[in-house]
């Protein structure tokens, strides 16, 4: 009797079906094919963790099931199930050193793919059958998926019951092509897909870089493939993305300024853009200009690696599944510049943080629509004042161009739009490169992180066509100190206004006039100082609320509407809710006053609807104020 225990390398390799059928027979003894219980154990392991590997595993041991049930082996599982402590430290050997006791134990042949292994077991006495697999053969045939891939072609886009298609052109000229006007059934795709997969075994130049239930990504030569079937797809997909253009940097309209910036000063590089618009391709270029222009060693950290770069730049993917294990090899190997491809996640933006910290030049892909979203994935990840020191430099990229190039920098100074010398503060400032244009600032005001767009002409917040737009400063100056009246006199009624950049005017109801001084100005002190700004309080007069007239609301999106007639327009109302003065306003050209629904005043409203409590208004009597 020829006696056989498989280990799992050669079970999830499905190569014990085949060596029985294809050389055991031949030997016309009777096959005991012993199964240790570690095997299955650490196949549904890696099943469990959604890996294509422990389903392989499971089809494997189907396979010798149904050799069973034909009467050509017999199969047997042996020894004990090992427990979650062995199979979690299964990389340290404890699994394959039960299955070599299982061979000794029954003077079996052990079967494995394993080299390690084979040797192990040889030094210890158990005869070992090593099977060999195929390291590279010497030539590949054209697989089925690479016809598609004629000139121009980007990337091809396959799904079951659907003609193929492809994106062909350059970034941004790019057109969405039908390849074959036949549709592609399942058995289509499986087709494709084991044939990819089976060529990545044997292929230096191919590897798997994730492998989950439903999903596999594979970087095949110079294609990336993503193969998605059910649960994960809602159908049998293949995606297959190539790179089209491999350009130098001199290919693209550099300016000397940005490639001075390049070559002295920039350190922390940000690559910013939309999807397919060319950041890759400038990531790309910028790795092997530094390589060879700058004559500096050169890293990536991908996932997946994907980047066509020249074979003298490394590219590593995430260790042990996690980019912060990448992150320590890199600080000890210290190379002059490291490209992060796809800065993502908020645990991305720390491990650039980490590294730029640490010395290292760093390059960063981004995802983002305009210049400036680039940098405002930075906050709430990183700390304010630590922005500039990671990130000096952000180039957006726009159909395969360099659009916008900034520059970052910390100073302080009183941000602009306010003139009060004790409003001074620590503000990042993002100019054009070429200009030395201000464009941004980034400060706080309060608890507030301000990302203040210097050229935008901002709307007023209750979007009043007769009423004068308010500058982003009024409307955090009038916030803020609304805000800290409130805290004082949660019921107080106020208005409140800038008189000038100094100062600020504080309309405020009889009632509350006193509390909100207190005593000595030492109230109204502490207000001015959280506001940054003095304040007059002047007592508000409330009407006499007798002839208030109910009013219609609605609500429509974003917006709460107050209804008049039309007459009513360019009239001035008072609004009270629950008889209680809430804010004055001017009846627009549409019969209207519109208040945004996430503003103070527009959320009272809301209150006061959901209790069904009426809303009214009053014609203003100017003579009264």
């Amino acid at each position: 009797m020829l006696k056989l225990v498989p280990d799992t390398s050669i079970i999830i390799d499905q190569q014990v079906s085949k060596l029985i059928e294809d050389e055991f027979r031949k030997t016309n003894n009777e096959i005991q094919v012993l199964i240790p219980e570690a095997v299955p154990s650490e196949i549904e392991n890696h099943a469990n963790k959604r890996k294509e590997i422990g389903y392989k595993g499971i089809d494997e041991l189907k396979e010798l099931r149904r050799l069973s049930e034909d009467g050509i082996i017999t199969l047997e599982f042996v020894g004990r199930r090992p427990n979650l402590e062995e199979i979690s430290i299964a990389g340290g050997g404890e699994i394959d050193a039960m299955i070599r006791d299982i061979a000794r134990k029954y003077h079996a042949t052990l079967l494995t793919s394993d080299k390690l292994q084979k040797e192990i077991a040889e030094a210890q006495g158990v005869t070992a059958y090593y099977y060999k697999k195929d390291v590279e053969p010497i030539a590949y045939n054209k697989t089925e998926l690479e016809k598609y891939f004629t000139e121009n072609i980007s990337s091809v886009h396959l799904r079951e019951n659907t003609t193929p298609m492809a994106k062909r052109g350059v970034p941004g000229h790019v057109e969405l092509v039908e390849l074959d006007y036949k549709a592609l059934r399942y058995n289509d795709l499986d087709r494709i897909a084991k044939e990819i997969l089976e060529q990545t075994k044997h292929r230096h130049d191919s590897f798997i870089e994730i492998d989950k239930k439903g999903v596999t990504v594979v970087q095949f030569n110079d294609l990336r493939i993503t193969i998605a079937k059910p649960p994960f797809a809602d159908g049998y997909e293949i995606t297959a993305i190539k790179p089209v253009n491999k350009l130098d940097l001199d290919d693209y309209d550099i300016s000397d300024k940005l490639l001075q910036r390049l070559e002295n000063d920039a350190k922390g590089i940000l690559i910013a853009g939309s999807p397919g618009a060319g950041k890759s391709t400038f990531a790309q270029a910028l790795a092997e200009y530094y390589h060879y222009d700058m004559e500096k060693i050169v890293k990536t950290m991908e996932s997946p690696r994907d980047l066509n770069l020249d074979a003298n730049i490394t590219q590593y993917a995430p260790l042990e599944g996690n980019m912060e294990n990448t992150a320590d090899i890199l600080l000890l190997v210290r190379p002059d510049f490291t490209i992060f491809d796809e800065v993502r996640k908020t645990r991305d933006f720390e491990i650039y943080s980490d590294m730029r910290l640490a010395g290292v030049g760093m390059i960063g892909v981004v995802h983002a629509t305009r210049a400036i979203d680039a940098v405002q994935r930075l906050l709430g990840r990183l700390e304010l004042g630590i922005i500039p020191s990671v990130i000096d430099t952000t180039i957006y990229i726009e159909d395969g161009e360099v659009k916008h190039v900034y520059a970052l920098e910390m100073t302080v100074k009183v941000p602009t739009g306010m003139l009060e010398a004790d409003l001074s503060r620590p503000v990042i400032e993002i100019k054009d490169l070429e200009t030395d244009e201000l464009l941004y600032e980034i400060y706080t005001y309060g608890e507030q992180t301000i990302v203040m767009d210097i050229q935008k002409n901002y709307a007023s917040l209750q979007d009043e066509e007769n009423e004068r737009e308010k500058t982003p400063v009024e409307k955090i100056v009038e916030r803020t100190i609304r805000k800290e009246v409130l805290k004082v006199a949660p019921k107080a009624i106020m208005e409140v206004s800038l008189i000038s950049d100094k100062r600020a005017l504080l309309e405020i109801d009889p009632d509350h006039a006193g509390v909100i001084i207190g005593k000595n100005g030492k109230t109204i002190d502490k207000i001015e100082e959280k506001a940054g700004i003095s304040i007059e309080v002047e007592e508000l007069e409330i009407k006499n609320i007798d002839s208030k007239i109910p009013i219609n609301v609605s609500v429509s999106g974003n917006y709460l509407s107050l209804n008049f007639n039309k007459e009513d327009i360019g009239s001035s109302y008072d609004i009270i809710v629950e008889d209680e003065y809430l804010f004055t306003a001017t009846v627009g050209k549409k019969a209207n006053i519109r208040l945004k629904k996430d503003i103070e005043m527009a959320e009272i409203v809301i209150r006061a609807m959901k209790k069904d409590e009426p809303v009214y208004a009053r014609l203003r009597n100017e003579d009264a104020y």
